[in-house]
Protein backbone atom coordinates (compact mmCIF):
# COMPACT_ATOMS: atom_id res chain seq x y z
CA UNK A 1 0.00 0.00 0.00
CA UNK A 2 2.88 2.52 0.44
CA UNK A 3 4.61 1.28 -2.46
CA UNK A 4 1.40 2.47 -4.44
CA UNK A 5 1.27 5.97 -2.69
CA UNK A 6 4.83 6.65 -3.36
CA UNK A 7 4.33 5.91 -7.15
CA UNK A 8 1.47 7.63 -7.24
CA UNK A 9 3.39 10.80 -5.82
CA UNK A 10 6.01 10.49 -8.22
CA UNK A 11 3.68 10.45 -11.02
CA UNK A 12 1.83 13.57 -9.82
CA UNK A 13 5.14 15.31 -9.32
CA UNK A 14 6.28 14.25 -13.40
CA UNK A 15 2.74 15.30 -14.21
CA UNK A 16 2.98 18.73 -12.68
CA UNK A 17 6.92 19.10 -14.01
CA UNK A 18 5.15 18.60 -17.10
CA UNK A 19 2.58 20.77 -16.98
CA UNK A 20 4.52 23.33 -15.83
CA UNK A 21 7.36 22.72 -18.27
CA UNK A 22 4.60 22.91 -21.43
CA UNK A 23 2.70 26.15 -19.57
CA UNK A 24 6.05 28.04 -19.41
CA UNK A 25 7.19 27.38 -22.69
CA UNK A 26 3.69 27.82 -24.56
CA UNK A 27 4.06 31.33 -22.69
CA UNK A 28 6.92 32.44 -23.54
CA UNK A 29 6.01 31.73 -27.35
CA UNK A 30 2.71 33.42 -27.11
CA UNK A 31 4.85 36.64 -25.79
CA UNK A 32 7.67 36.50 -27.83
CA UNK A 33 4.99 36.34 -31.31
CA UNK A 34 3.08 39.13 -29.92
CA UNK A 35 6.15 40.94 -29.51
CA UNK A 36 7.16 40.33 -32.99
CA UNK A 37 3.87 41.53 -34.24
CA UNK A 38 4.03 44.55 -31.79
CA UNK A 39 7.03 45.68 -33.85
CA UNK A 40 5.23 44.96 -37.23
CA UNK A 41 2.63 47.11 -36.44
CA UNK A 42 5.50 49.83 -35.59
CA UNK A 43 7.09 49.22 -38.96
CA UNK A 44 4.26 49.53 -40.83
CA UNK A 45 3.32 52.54 -38.37
CA UNK A 46 6.21 54.83 -39.59
CA UNK A 47 5.47 53.66 -43.58
CA UNK A 48 2.23 54.56 -43.06
CA UNK A 49 4.11 58.06 -41.84
CA UNK A 50 6.13 58.46 -45.34
CA UNK A 51 3.05 57.36 -47.02
CA UNK A 52 0.90 60.77 -45.45
CA UNK A 53 4.00 62.86 -46.06
CA UNK A 54 3.68 62.49 -49.68
CA UNK A 55 0.23 63.91 -50.32
CA UNK A 56 1.44 67.24 -49.37
CA UNK A 57 5.10 66.68 -50.91
CA UNK A 58 3.23 66.39 -53.95
CA UNK A 59 1.27 69.56 -54.08
CA UNK A 60 3.95 71.31 -52.63
CA UNK A 61 5.96 70.51 -55.68
CA UNK A 62 3.27 70.65 -57.67
CA UNK A 63 3.14 74.64 -57.71
CA UNK A 64 5.86 74.86 -60.12
CA UNK A 65 4.41 74.67 -63.53
CA UNK A 66 7.18 73.41 -65.17
CA UNK A 67 7.90 71.05 -63.19
CA UNK A 68 8.11 67.27 -64.73
CA UNK A 69 4.19 65.63 -64.77
CA UNK A 70 5.74 62.45 -64.98
CA UNK A 71 7.98 62.20 -61.91
CA UNK A 72 4.73 63.29 -59.74
CA UNK A 73 2.52 60.77 -61.47
CA UNK A 74 5.61 57.88 -60.74
CA UNK A 75 5.48 58.85 -56.57
CA UNK A 76 1.68 59.00 -56.54
CA UNK A 77 1.75 55.49 -58.70
CA UNK A 78 4.29 54.41 -56.28
CA UNK A 79 2.14 55.84 -52.97
CA UNK A 80 -0.63 53.53 -54.05
CA UNK A 81 1.07 50.48 -54.98
CA UNK A 82 2.74 50.59 -51.60
CA UNK A 83 -0.11 51.23 -49.72
CA UNK A 84 -2.00 48.09 -51.48
CA UNK A 85 0.06 45.52 -50.11
CA UNK A 86 -0.70 44.53 -46.69
CA UNK A 87 1.02 41.69 -44.67
CA UNK A 88 -1.32 39.66 -42.04
CA UNK A 89 1.33 39.67 -38.92
CA UNK A 90 0.31 36.07 -38.58
CA UNK A 91 1.49 35.44 -41.82
CA UNK A 92 5.08 37.15 -41.53
CA UNK A 93 6.55 34.61 -44.21
CA UNK A 94 9.46 35.72 -46.32
CA UNK A 95 7.19 35.79 -49.78
CA UNK A 96 4.91 38.24 -47.80
CA UNK A 97 8.02 40.28 -46.53
CA UNK A 98 9.06 40.10 -49.79
CA UNK A 99 6.07 41.77 -51.14
CA UNK A 100 5.96 44.55 -49.41
CA UNK A 101 9.35 45.03 -49.37
CA UNK A 102 9.02 45.28 -53.22
CA UNK A 103 6.22 47.79 -53.06
CA UNK A 104 8.12 50.32 -50.73
CA UNK A 105 11.25 50.03 -52.50
CA UNK A 106 9.63 50.97 -55.74
CA UNK A 107 8.02 53.53 -53.54
CA UNK A 108 11.75 54.63 -52.16
CA UNK A 109 13.05 54.58 -55.75
CA UNK A 110 10.11 57.26 -56.98
CA UNK A 111 10.89 60.16 -53.92
CA UNK A 112 14.55 59.47 -54.33
CA UNK A 113 14.29 60.28 -58.29
CA UNK A 114 11.68 63.21 -57.29
CA UNK A 115 14.43 64.70 -54.85
CA UNK A 116 17.11 64.51 -57.61
CA UNK A 117 14.69 66.62 -60.14
CA UNK A 118 13.93 69.08 -57.52
CA UNK A 119 17.76 69.82 -57.53
CA UNK A 120 17.37 71.87 -61.14
CA UNK A 121 14.23 73.91 -59.61
CA UNK A 122 16.60 76.99 -57.11
CA UNK A 123 13.15 78.44 -56.07
CA UNK A 124 11.41 75.28 -54.81
CA UNK A 125 14.57 74.31 -53.03
CA UNK A 126 14.34 77.73 -51.08
CA UNK A 127 10.16 77.07 -50.32
CA UNK A 128 10.08 76.62 -46.72
CA UNK A 129 7.29 74.05 -47.37
CA UNK A 130 8.84 71.97 -49.15
CA UNK A 131 12.14 71.92 -46.86
CA UNK A 132 9.76 70.82 -44.16
CA UNK A 133 8.56 67.99 -45.86
CA UNK A 134 11.78 67.34 -47.36
CA UNK A 135 13.76 67.29 -43.37
CA UNK A 136 10.36 64.92 -42.20
CA UNK A 137 10.72 62.98 -44.90
CA UNK A 138 14.56 62.49 -44.03
CA UNK A 139 13.69 61.76 -40.56
CA UNK A 140 10.56 58.78 -41.06
CA UNK A 141 13.27 57.40 -43.50
CA UNK A 142 15.55 57.57 -40.88
CA UNK A 143 12.74 55.37 -38.12
CA UNK A 144 12.14 53.55 -40.96
CA UNK A 145 15.19 52.01 -40.93
CA UNK A 146 15.63 51.99 -36.89
CA UNK A 147 11.99 50.06 -36.90
CA UNK A 148 13.06 47.47 -39.43
CA UNK A 149 16.15 46.82 -36.89
CA UNK A 150 13.88 46.22 -33.91
CA UNK A 151 11.48 43.99 -36.08
CA UNK A 152 14.51 41.84 -37.31
CA UNK A 153 16.23 41.61 -33.78
CA UNK A 154 12.39 40.63 -32.29
CA UNK A 155 11.69 37.94 -34.86
CA UNK A 156 15.57 36.58 -34.55
CA UNK A 157 14.63 36.64 -30.57
CA UNK A 158 11.14 34.60 -31.52
CA UNK A 159 13.03 32.40 -34.19
CA UNK A 160 15.65 31.53 -31.30
CA UNK A 161 13.19 30.52 -28.66
CA UNK A 162 10.91 28.30 -31.63
CA UNK A 163 13.76 26.39 -32.74
CA UNK A 164 15.46 25.64 -29.15
CA UNK A 165 15.37 22.37 -27.76
CA UNK A 166 12.54 21.14 -26.13
CA UNK A 167 10.86 24.34 -27.17
CA UNK A 168 10.87 23.16 -30.90
CA UNK A 169 8.91 20.28 -29.67
CA UNK A 170 6.27 22.60 -28.59
CA UNK A 171 6.38 25.16 -31.11
CA UNK A 172 5.67 22.30 -33.46
CA UNK A 173 2.88 21.10 -31.70
CA UNK A 174 1.46 24.25 -31.05
CA UNK A 175 1.86 25.71 -35.13
CA UNK A 176 4.54 28.65 -33.67
CA UNK A 177 6.22 29.27 -36.96
CA UNK A 178 9.35 31.02 -37.80
CA UNK A 179 8.62 34.91 -38.81
CA UNK A 180 10.62 36.20 -41.84
CA UNK A 181 13.08 39.38 -41.54
CA UNK A 182 14.26 42.09 -43.53
CA UNK A 183 17.16 41.59 -46.19
CA UNK A 184 19.42 44.42 -47.87
CA UNK A 185 18.22 45.07 -51.54
CA UNK A 186 19.64 43.42 -54.05
CA UNK A 187 22.97 45.05 -54.73
CA UNK A 188 23.30 47.08 -51.28
CA UNK A 189 26.60 45.31 -50.68
CA UNK A 190 28.14 47.62 -53.65
CA UNK A 191 28.90 51.30 -52.46
CA UNK A 192 27.59 53.11 -55.18
CA UNK A 193 30.05 54.82 -57.35
CA UNK A 194 30.36 58.66 -56.96
CA UNK A 195 31.91 60.91 -59.89
CA UNK A 196 33.10 64.13 -59.61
Amino acid sequence: MKKTWIILAVIAVLLLVTYSSVKNSYNSMVSMEEGVTAQWSQVENVYQRRSDLIPNLVNTVKGYADFEKETLTQVIEARAKATSVNINPDKLDAQSLQNFQNAQSGLSSALSKLMVVVEKYPELKANLGFLDLQAQLEGTENRITVERMKFNESAQGYNTLIRKFPKNLFAGMFGFEKKAYFEAEAGAEKAPEVQF
